[in-house]
C-alpha cells in the first residue's frame, strides 16, 4: 500500500478475500453486514483485489439472479455437496456465494428460525462456510484467483485458520476481526470428525475451549493476525470483565491484536443527500433540522412541539445495550420534560417494557418494535439527541451516524464509544472538539445525570448548534481504516513469503 520508489519493480496487487456470515444489503442483522458491505468497498478504492464470501442463503439468492455456477464442491465428512457462484453486491464488489439449500435454503433469518431458535445444525452451517473459505484460500482452490489474505469475520468463519493450518496444501495468511466477542461459536466436541477436522486439533492449542468445539477460540488461536473494531475493544477483551473467558488468549496473543476503528458508509448516511428523510440539510443549514422533527413526531404520533428534546434510540433490545436502565430511567425522562422515539427488537421484556411506556405517554413516548430502515434514517435526521448506554460496545455506528447528522450522541465510554465521542466539556467546547455527552459508571442513574446534563445544554441554542456542528465535521469514512487494513495484509504477507 505504500508508492514504490522510481524505477522500483511493481509490487504485486493485494488479493484478500473477505469471509462473512452477513452483508448488507443481501442479509443484515446487525453492524456486521454494513461493515462487509462498506470495507471490502473501501479495500477497493484504496487499490486491493477483495472478493467477499457470503453464504446462499435464501434472501441472498433471490436478489443475486444473475450469478453464475464457476466451481462445485463434493460431499466431505458431514458436509453435502455445494456450488458455488460467481457475482457483484450492489456496490459492485466481486461476490462468491455458496449454493447449498440443504444449509442455506430456509426462512427467517441467517442464524435462527422464524421463534427466535439458533437452527440446530449451525455447526455445519458455518463450518461449510469456513471450510469453503480455506479451501479458495489454499493451493487446492479451483479458481485461478488465489487469495494472499484470507479475512475473516466473527465465529461463523473462525475454523478457517483451522482448516487452513492443518491442511497439506500451502495457504493464504489469515486474518479474524471480531465484532463481538460475546458471541462465540460453541458446540459439542464430537462435532469434530462432522465437520471433517482431525481428531488431534481437539487441544488448547487448537479448536478445544473448556471441553467443547468452539469455532471463535479457534480462529483466535490459530489466526495469523487478530482485528477488533476499535482501539478501546482491543483492550478491554484483554481483561476478565469484558474478555469472557477469552482475556488470556488475546493477552498472550496480543502482539497481534490490532484495534482499527470501524468507519461508515459516509455515502448512505449523509444528511445532504439522504433521500430517507424528510428534508435534507448541512452544517450550514442546520435549521432544516427542524423540518425532520416534525415529520418524525407526525409520523410517530408524538406532540409536534419543539420546545421539548426528543431523544431517541436505534438499537438491538437487549441488556448489553444497557436499554434496561433506560427503562428504568425513562419516567425521568418524560418529566424533565422531553420526548423518547424507540426503533428496534429483541429481549421480549424490554420490548413489553417499551411497549406499555409508550401506552401510557403516546405523546411522548414512541417504541417501534422491529426494524425499518427509512424510519432509522429519518430518526437521525430528526431527534435532538441519540442514547446508546451500552455496558459494552465494541465499536457502534449510531453514534457515529448521529455525529453526521448534528445528533449529539449520549454514550457510556466502554469501546468504540469513548474512541468516537468526545464529551461535552468546558474544554472540549472551547477547542472545538465536544461532540456529545459521555458518562462513565454503569448504571441507570449515572445514565439520567448525562440526559438532564443533555437536556440543559439543547436549551441553550449557541452551545447546541457549536456541538452539533463539530459533530458534522468528523471524518468517519472507511478510508484510515481501509489504509490501516491494507498495512496488515502487507506484513502478513510478507511474512508468509
Amino acid at each position: 500500500m505504500t508508492p514504490s520508489a522510481p524505477g522500483a519493480p511493481k509490487p504485486k496487487q493485494l488479493r484478500v478475500l473477505f469471509a462473512t456470515p452477513e452483508c448488507a444489503p443481501l442479509i443484515k442483522t446487525g453492524g456486521l453486514a454494513d461493515v462487509s458491505a462498506a470495507l471490502p468497498a473501501a479495500l477497493i478504492a484504496a487499490g486491493v483485489d477483495c472478493r467477499i464470501l457470503l453464504p446462499g442463503y435464501r434472501q441472498v439468492l433471490a436478489q443475486s439472479p444473475d450469478c453464475r455456477e464457476i466451481a462445485r464442491f463434493a460431499p466431505m465428512a458431514d458436509f453435502p455437496a455445494a456450488r458455488l457462484l460467481n457475482g457483484k453486491t450492489t456496490t459492485g464488489v466481486p461476490l462468491y456465494l455458496i449454493d447449498c439449500p440443504e444449509m442455506y435454503d430456509r426462512p427467517a433469518g441467517p442464524y435462527q428460525d422464524e421463534n427466535g431458535t439458533d437452527w440446530p445444525d449451525n455447526a455445519l452451517r458455518f463450518g461449510l462456510l469456513s471450510r469453503i473459505a480455506a479451501l479458495l484460500g489454499s493451493s487446492a482452490s479451483p479458481l485461478d484467483w488465489r487469495p494472499h489474505v484470507l479475512h475473516c469475520n466473527e465465529w461463523q468463519t473462525g475454523l478457517a485458520p483451522a482448516y487452513l493450518r492443518y491442511a497439506e496444501a500451502a495457504g493464504a495468511a489469515t486474518l479474524l476481526t471480531v465484532h463481538n466477542l460475546g458471541f462465540q461459536g460453541i458446540f459439542e466436541p464430537g462435532l469434530v470428525a462432522a465437520l471433517g477436522l482431525p481428531a488431534d486439533c481437539f487441544t488448547p492449542e487448537g479448536v478445544e475451549y473448556y471441553g467443547k468445539l468452539s469455532f471463535l477460540k479457534a480462529g483466535l488461536q490459530l489466526a495469523d493476525a487478530i482485528t477488533t473494531v476499535s482501539p478501546s475493544y482491543a483492550g478491554e477483551i484483554q481483561n476478565e470483565a469484558l474478555g469472557f473467558g477469552l482475556h488470556g488468549l488475546l493477552s498472550a496473543r496480543r502482539q497481534r491484536l490490532h484495534g482499527i476503528l470501524n468507519g461508515i458508509d459516509t455515502g448512505v448516511w449523509n444528511p445532504a443527500t439522504d433521500p430517507l428523510i424528510a428534508r435534507r440539510y448541512s452544517a450550514e443549514t442546520l435549521d432544516a433540522k427542524q423540518a425532520n422533527k416534525r415529520a418524525l413526531q407526525q409520523r410517530l404520533g408524538l406532540s409536534t412541539t419543539t420546545k421539548l428534546p426528543l431523544f431517541a434510540v436505534v438499537s438491538r433490545l437487549t441488556e448489553q445495550k444497557g436499554l434496561d436502565w433506560l427503562l428504568q430511567i425513562a419516567p425521568h425522562l418524560v418529566a424533565l420534560p422531553a420526548q423518547l422515539a424507540l426503533l428496534g427488537g429483541g429481549d421480549g421484556e424490554l420490548e413489553r417494557g417499551f411497549v406499555t411506556l409508550a401506552q401510557r405517554h403516546p405523546k411522548s413516548v414512541s417504541a417501534t418494535i422491529g426494524f425499518d430502515e427509512s424510519l432509522a434514517h429519518l430518526i437521525e435526521a430528526g431527534a435532538d439527541a441519540f442514547l446508546m448506554p451500552s455496558r459494552f460496545e465494541p465499536c457502534g455506528m449510531n453514534q457515529m451516524y448521529s455525529q453526521r447528522y448534528g445528533t449529539p450522541p449520549i454514550v457510556r465510554a466502554t469501546g468504540g464509544l469513548a474512541d468516537t465521542v468526545i464529551d461535552c466539556t468546558p474544554d472540549a467546547l472551547a477547542d472545538g472538539s465536544a461532540s456529545g455527552f459521555v458518562f462513565h459508571e454503569p448504571g441507570a442513574q449515572a445514565l439520567l445525570a448525562a440526559i438532564e446534563r443533555a437536556a440543559g445544554a439543547w436549551r441553550d441554542s449557541a452551545t447546541w448548534h457549536a456541538l452539533q456542528r463539530n459533530g458534522m465535521k468528523r471524518d468517519f469514512s472507511w478510508d484510515a481504516s481501509a489504509r490501516r487494513y491494507g498495512e496488515i495484509y502487507t506484513a502478513l504477507t510478507a511474512e508468509r513469503a
